[in-house]
């Protein structure tokens, strides 16, 4: 038991001694070049952090910046309890593209028994999402060439 606290422990104080001085992507070691941030994630950074920024708002499930996947769990407006909504993001490139960004949304509703039920979601809804992370992607992008 002693032997496996002192493993952890050490484990722990050289992950914030690597951390401290930047050996670790995303861990201490202040603003890097885009090129060198790029390299701590498997997808474009910029729809990464956009994609976390835009959507802020819900509750994230989960987040996976190598394959480039990010769930949020179900949101209800609090001006329409009766419709819940949770979204996927697909980042597919390392580039900052439009067709590198894929949103999909699920809506439900709830019926007469007070149980959810699947419901459509306009059409524009996805693709307006992709416009508003594209956007805060490109800013970022402006952003960081200062």
């Amino acid at each position: 038991m002693v032997l496996v606290r002192g493993a952890a422990i050490a484990l722990i104080a050289s992950g914030l001694m690597l951390g401290g001085c930047g050996g670790i992507p995303g861990f201490g070691g202040g603003a890097r070049p885009a090129s060198t941030a790029q390299a701590g994630i498997g997808v474009n950074a910029f729809l990464w952090r956009a994609t976390l920024d835009t959507l802020s708002f819900m509750p994230l499930a989960s987040a996976d910046p190598w394959g480039g996947v990010v769930n949020y769990d179900w949101y209800t407006d609090p001006q329409t309890p009766n419709e819940r909504f949770k979204a996927t993001v697909f980042i597919l490139d390392t580039r900052l593209r439009a067709d590198a960004l894929n949103v999909t949304v699920t809506k439900e509703v709830r019926d007469g028994t007070g149980g959810w039920v699947g419901a459509p979601v306009a059409a524009q809804t996805e693709t307006d999402l992709e416009n508003a992370i594209l956007t805060k992607a490109r800013q970022l992008n402006l952003q960081n060439a200062r």
